[in-house]
């Protein structure tokens, strides 16, 4: 498995498929990861086309239990964010 791609190469990346320069790019992942976040904390969902859809779930209060001692304690309810693959890129890489 290889590493995974840094920000920086994802930036040049993003750089050479728009045609502009690394600056632009940079500012357009920015913004992107700005308004998924704002959305999500929100309590909103956001898709992101080809690659999938961004989620914040609220688990319930529920009981865990600690491996080391076996004790069974009650974690309180919490928030989640999930990420559902879009199928174009399940199938892109199964196929």
């Amino acid at each position: 498995m290889s590493k995974p791609m840094t920000k920086t190469q994802l930036v040049t990346a993003v750089a050479e498929a728009m045609g502009a320069d690394k600056k632009t790019a940079s500012s357009a992942l920015d913004a992107i990861a700005s308004v998924v976040t704002t959305e999500v904390v929100g309590g909103g969902a956001v898709t992101l086309p080809g690659i999938g859809k961004v989620v914040c779930r609220t688990r319930p209060e529920r009981q865990v239990r600690n491996p080391a001692t076996g004790e069974s304690i009650t974690k309180p309810a919490d928030k989640v964010v999930k990420i559902s693959v879009a199928k174009a890129l399940k199938d892109s890489v199964n196929g």
